[in-house]
């Protein structure tokens, strides 16, 4: 058995004419097996390539001196030449030998078993990449150098033609299995936890949207069946008498109240008292949605033996395994660089709380220029065309410094200088989120704040609504045909571009054989490329969405029904992207979502406080309610046979004499024969001198304790939610326990049956790894006596 385990592969001292093959001794009883590739083929763990440079330049010599290093470690280096220089890579067995004595995790579960059956191929894939990234060469220099001095063009993992990648095929990147359950195992056993810990929280969110978008259908069909049954929208629509002031001071005329009919009764059916009730129900909705996840990531965790697994620990027995002398950089903190860092993320948070500014203030000289048109539809639909075009205009905001926000948040994570990748990717989510909220919330936050006569007298929530629904639709649909189109597009041109020619053949010449590998290694090139932050870009994208969803969800209670109908679009065509379009993902370790769940529940914080202040100050919920209880005919003549908001409109509604308008404003000088004298316009002034009225006051009052009730009623149904549904599920808990059990019942069973031999072996063992105790006389210590026997 052990000669059959030491027996060298036959294909290591196999030669070539278009190949270097290093042929290492082998420090470990283990053979190189995949388990889902056939005997006979060939196998490399990534593939470098380079451009055809001249014998004797720099970048040549460069190129060897990085190879030489690799083939010092061990490494068997192929090579292939066609219009670039393909460089197989495969590391000795001896590595991952090193990975499971440094590691007691998911991939050693049997020690006793050959090293490269017990490492997945993502481990593999892992392990070559960290190495090959962190290869220093005599020039002091690593690969990401060499590449930007174009030494090498890029490096990757292949796909291989094994049966997971066919299982994927079919069951996952294709659009035919869209409503059917992810397989999320065989995404973990090709593209490793962390990719495969993504589609499972999408899927989750996913999932759990079913019910928020039945809910937000529920509350915009409560409004419809009200549609012009509503008390205010009927007043409204009679309201034909009512002369209305200009909305600008220049070749602005008056108009009639009952010419919003149709704005009106559309605002009422997305604002009424089922707007309120929806609005709590996300609340809760987004705090069970995240305590669900945590049980469900608990699970998978359990499921995929990651409890134990720590990065750090990982991280340095790989920086071992790659240099032995390696040592550990140390946690530093700087606070000057903290300082400068905070200093320009605040500054860059002004310029994009600026650019929001500037877009309120085209919103209202755009809506002034379209009142002074001369053609009926700008002047009639001022407003609602100046909220669309300022709607298409932020989302241009939004594409544009998208790019910006992502070049700043790199720029500082730089000056910070993490001591590890992931550290540097928490920052630089950190950051880059709260670039891009203020990027896309920081003009619909305003719209909740604007003063009430800017507003249509049915209330400004549907101007809101107009600009949620031209937000999401454009961002959702354009963004996802892009997402999709331009990989696809990039892959049929570097296909059609990098297909070789085929040679002439001479007569009686016979075709040569072409090498297996070389037709593989040129499919996966053609693909499109792939860098660290491709999977952080699908999180973020979903994390805005999910901000969407539940930051303004009364204004717009169809959000979640888009946001279910782009994200089951959405995993299928990252689905296919993955397998079909982009080369093979270096496959990450990950036990949960990392930093992203903290983002979430701060969303959902948010949440709170957003929608408090849509239905508090935005809707015209409070007002009304204060009308019905104060002013209105029932509260004065104790009426109960009329809807209580009868004459909401008039007393909403207040007095301007003409004869204090500027003489260079416009001024029709009667309407429909009778003279005007006044008009009316959306607040709680006194005719007098224009000042507020006491119901003013009561409406502010009313909306400030609403908002305070409401923020700190949901809070609190967050808090109970959250503390009722446990974080873990309890055979989880049993699971584990069970196994700690087993454990150190196998470890007692293990050790000798003399328990004066026990203690002593035990406290050996205590001492070694006691820093405290380095350098101790052990034979100073006795074992405890035991009894006669």
């Amino acid at each position: 058995m052990m000669r059959s385990l030491l027996k060298p592969s036959l294909h290591w001292f196999s030669f070539r004419q278009d190949e270097i093959l290093l042929s290492p001794r082998r420090e470990s009883p283990v053979e190189d097996m995949d388990p889902f590739s056939s005997p006979n083929e060939e196998k490399w763990d990534f593939v470098l390539v380079s451009d055809i440079h001249e014998m004797g330049s720099e970048k040549e010599i460069k190129r060897k001196k990085f190879l030489d290093e690799l083939q010092k470690k061990g490494f068997t280096i192929k090579k292939i030449e066609d219009t670039k220089l393909f460089y197989g890579v495969r590391a000795p067995p001896h590595i991952f030998w090193k990975y499971q004595c440094f590691l007691t995790n998911s991939d050693s579960r049997q020690q006793n078993s050959s090293a490269s059956q017990d490492i997945p191929v993502t481990t593999r894939i892992r392990v070559v990449h960290f190495i090959l990234q962190n290869t220093v060469t005599s020039d002091l220099e690593k690969l990401h150098d060499l590449m930007k001095k174009k030494v090498f063009e890029t490096a990757f993992p292949l796909h291989k033609n094994e049966e997971i990648r066919r299982i994927l095929k079919k069951k996952w990147a294709r659009w035919r299995v869209m409503f059917k359950e992810q397989p999320i195992e065989e995404i973990r056993c090709y593209f490793g936890e962390k990719v495969a810990l993504y589609f499972a929280w999408l899927g989750w969110y996913t999932y759990l949207l079913i019910f928020a978008a039945l809910a937000g259908l529920a509350t915009v069909a409560a409004g419809a069946t009200v549609f012009s049954s509503s008390q205010v929208s009927k007043e409204i629509c009679d309201a034909n008498s009512t002369i209305m002031c200009p909305l600008c001071d220049q070749n602005c005329s008056f108009w009639v109240l009952s010419d919003t009919c149709t704005y009106a009764k559309v605002t009422h059916m997305i604002d009424n008292e089922a707007t309120v009730v929806f609005a709590m129900f996300m609340a809760i909705w987004a705090t069970v949605f995240l305590e669900l996840w945590k049980r469900e990531r608990a699970t998978v965790a359990t499921n995929w033996d990651l409890y134990g697994w720590d990065e750090e620990e990982e991280e340095l027995a790989l920086h071992l395994i790659n240099n032995s002398q390696h040592e550990p950089r140390l946690y530093q903190h700087s606070y000057f660089r903290s300082t400068i860092v905070l200093i320009l993320a605040l500054l860059m948070i002004l310029v994009l709380i600026g650019i929001a500014h500037a877009l309120v203030i085209y919103r209202a000289v755009a809506m002034a220029l379209f009142m002074q048109s001369e053609v009926g539809l700008l002047s009639r639909h001022a407003d609602t065309i100046a909220v669309m075009t300022g709607a298409v205009l932020h989302y241009l905001t939004i594409v544009i410094m998208s790019k910006v926000n992502w070049q700043v948040a790199l720029y500082l994570c730089k000056l910070e200088k993490p001591r590890t990748f992931s550290q540097g990717e928490n920052n630089f989510t950190v950051k880059i989120f709260i670039f891009q909220f203020f990027t896309n919330f920081s003009s619909l936050i305003y719209i909740p704040l604007c003063p009430p006569h800017q507003c249509h007298p049915s209330g400004c929530i549907t101007d809101l609504f107009i600009q949620m629904a031209v937000i999401m639709v454009l961002k959702q649909t354009i963004s996802n045909i892009m997402e999709y189109l331009i990989p696809w597009i990039s892959h049929r041109l570097r296909k059609k571009k990098k297909s070789p020619k085929k040679r002439s053949m001479m007569l009686g010449e016979e075709e040569e054989a072409e090498d297996p590998c070389k037709r593989q290694w040129l499919n996966n090139y053609e693909l499109n490329a792939v860098d660290s932050f491709s999977l952080f870009n699908e999180y973020l994208e979903i994390v805005i969405q999910y901000s969407f969803t539940t930051i303004f969800v009364a204004a717009f209670p169809l959000a979640p029904l888009l946001a279910l109908i782009n994200n089951v679009i959405e995993i299928h065509m990252d689905a296919i992207k993955m397998m079909r379009l982009r080369r093979r993902m270096v496959p990450r370790k990950a036990k949960d979502i990392g930093i992203w769940l903290q983002v979430l529940e701060a969303i959902g914080i948010l949440a709170v406080i957003g929608n408090g202040l849509v239905i508090a100050i935005t809707s015209d919920f409070i007002p009304v309610q204060v009308y019905k209880y104060m002013y209105s005919p029932c509260a004065r003549e104790n009426h109960t046979s009329m809807d209580c908001s009868t004459g909401y409109i008039n007393n909403s509604l207040s007095v301007f004499r003409i004869r204090d308008f500027e003489p260079h404003t416009k001024v029709l000088p009667e309407f429909n024969g009778v003279q005007i004298k006044n008009c009316r316009y959306r607040d709680y002034r006194n005719a007098d001198d224009y000042t507020y009225t006491v119901q003013f006051w009561h409406i502010f009052a009313a909306r400030l304790a609403f908002l305070i009730l409401f923020e700190h009623v949901a809070l609190c149904v967050k808090l109970i939610a959250a503390w009722y549904i446990p974080d873990v599920p309890q055979k989880v808990k049993n699971r584990i326990l069970e196994e700690k059990h087993s454990n150190l019942q196998n470890e007692l069973r293990e050790r000798s049956p003399s328990p004066a031999a026990s203690w002593g072996s035990c406290l050996q063992e205590r001492v070694l790894h006691d820093p405290l105790h380095h350098g101790s006389n052990l034979t100073s210590r006795s074992p405890p006596k035991t009894a006669a026997m």
